[in-house]
């Protein structure tokens, strides 16, 4: 063996996934799916690289080196990425095919998504999403209905109405609260006071009322002492902006009212009006009211081509940190309109509609929501081997068993009895089976019960009282090994 070896290290902003939580996440992805389908949309598969060009102006991180994405250069001289969403490929898809899909076209897409953007706690380079998109219509009702598919997911997820909202804005509405204020292209041509503006209202849930209105203003020092420069608006822009903001602890109707005031003399923002008070019709005549979904004025959503309705699923219930400080996992799904995105392939406006599931941030909320939930032993049946010439005979009990739909494994290693036993533990194993020469010669074996009795273990004193007691350990002949091994599996599933 050569002295000289490669260090083993992962490349960073990315993780390794173990058996545990992939089971999970199949277990979840397959929930949604289920959902997916039941609003009728169709499976779709894109590769995980375009050609870059095709991603457009709409990069994450453009402040960063390669504008957010992971690029190579292949032999023709092309640049191609990493998907940083599901979205534009489906743009490029659809642009490809447009002629012989239905329209509308429903479809729905997992998978890996990838962002060339500084990683930090809870923050990975690769992560996977699950998206629902309607493309080729205007109707509010493609809006509407995907507001009800978030909700539906999270409670086919298993959380509770309460614990969950799916909050709806406008971003029309929000350029008509700026044409209502003088930010405008004619006096904002560069878009850095609107985006200023933009990104304080982003910030309620963080910063407060406070903080908000000081990156309204001049700008605000953070605990650090960073400063961040504000939006430089005047104490009366920023009233309306506030009063704005503030619509959103007001009961649905009033809010759209208060919001309607504000943006009165704006035919932009009367029009975003109407649009969700349709979308709110919708709504209510199919029964999901504000405890579910409900106008929230400060969903502002990041990607700059967003055209219309904007949702955003947030988790509203809190858990202890490390620290034992309440921590709420905010939003894990979002999306909106995108009126304008086919239309960069085809040169015709393709109206579409999206939303789009953070699958690992959702898993994680998960996982802290459920953790006081036993968890199932899910691992394979072990078949021990205690004798080296009887290879063949265990290999015929294991077969036995996964031609029966159980799931199990014969012991591969070289060790004893013992090693073998604390194998079958780590494994998960819900229980072993035992066949030494006796039981052999009389057409039996031995089953243990690990779950049970690791639990009768736990209350016994002294070596003696336990080989006396062998703790959930039963003999039965081997006709009847199918039947008893299910009889553990189901009591533990």
């Amino acid at each position: 063996m050569s002295a000289q070896t490669t260090e083993a290290r992962i490349v960073r902003g990315f993780r390794d996934v173990e058996a545990a939580e992939i089971r999970r996440h199949d277990a979840m992805i397959a929930t949604i799916r289920e959902v997916y389908e039941r609003y009728g949309f169709e499976p779709l598969e894109t590769p995980a690289f375009e050609y870059t060009d095709a991603l457009g102006k709409f990069l994450p991180d453009q402040d960063r080196p390669g504008a957010g994405v992971f690029s190579v250069l292949d032999e023709d001289e092309a640049w191609m990425s990493l998907r940083y969403d599901l979205t534009a490929p489906l743009a490029r898809y659809v642009a490809q095919n447009y002629e012989r899909l239905p329209k509308p076209y429903r479809r729905y897409a997992t998978g890996s998504v990838f962002r060339n953007e500084k990683p930090g706690p809870a923050r990975f380079r690769q992560f996977t999403q699950f998206d629902a998109d309607t493309v080729g219509t205007g109707s509010l009702a493609a809006d509407a209905e995907l507001c009800m598919l978030a909700a539906d997911t999270f409670e086919a997820l298993g959380i509770r109405r309460g614990d969950y909202v799916v909050k709806v804005n406008h971003r029309r509405l929000l350029d008509g609260v700026l044409e209502a204020i003088g930010v405008t292209a004619a006096t904002d041509p560069e878009g850095t006071q609107k985006l200023a503006v933009l990104r304080a209202i982003d910030k309620l849930d963080r910063l407060g009322n406070s903080g908000v209105f000081a990156l309204l203003g001049p700008g605000r020092k953070d605990d650090s002492g960073d400063f961040t420069k504000g939006a430089g608006l005047g104490a009366d822009a920023i009233a309306v902006v506030m009063r704005f903001v503030g619509a959103t602890a007001e009961n649905v109707d009033t809010a759209l009212d208060t919001a309607e005031s504000l943006v009165a003399s704006s035919e932009v923002g009367r029009a975003a009006i109407s649009d969700l008070r349709q979308i709110g019709a919708l709504l209510t005549a199919a029964g999901y009211g504000p405890d579910r979904v409900r106008f929230d004025s400060t969903v502002v959503r990041g990607l700059e081509y967003y055209t219309g309705p904007v949702f955003e699923a947030e988790l509203t219930f809190e858990i202890a940190g490390d620290d034992g400080t309440p921590i709420r996992f905010g939003a894990v799904g979002g999306g909106g309109r995108y009126d304008d995105l086919v239309a960069r392939f085809l040169g015709q406006p393709v109206p579409a509609t999206g939303f789009s599931i953070g699958v690992s941030r959702l898993q994680t909320a998960l996982a802290h929501l459920k953790k006081d939930e036993p968890a199932a032993a899910s691992g394979p049946v072990v078949v021990l081997v205690m004798d080296r010439g009887e290879l063949p005979k265990y290999q015929a009990l294991v077969q036995t068993l996964r031609q029966a739909g159980i799931r199990a494994e014969m012991y591969l290693g070289s060790s004893g009895m013992k090693p073998q036993m604390k194998y079958a533990d780590r494994r998960g194993s819900p229980c072993v089976v035992i066949q030494g020469s006796n039981e052999r010669a009389s057409g039996e074996v031995q089953l243990k019960d690990l779950v049970e009795g690791a639990k009768a273990a736990a209350s016994i004193k002294d070596n003696k009282e336990w080989k006396d007691a062998r703790p959930a350990q039963i003999t039965v002949k081997e006709a009847d090994l199918v039947e008893e091994v299910r009889r553990i599996v189901a009591r533990h599933a």
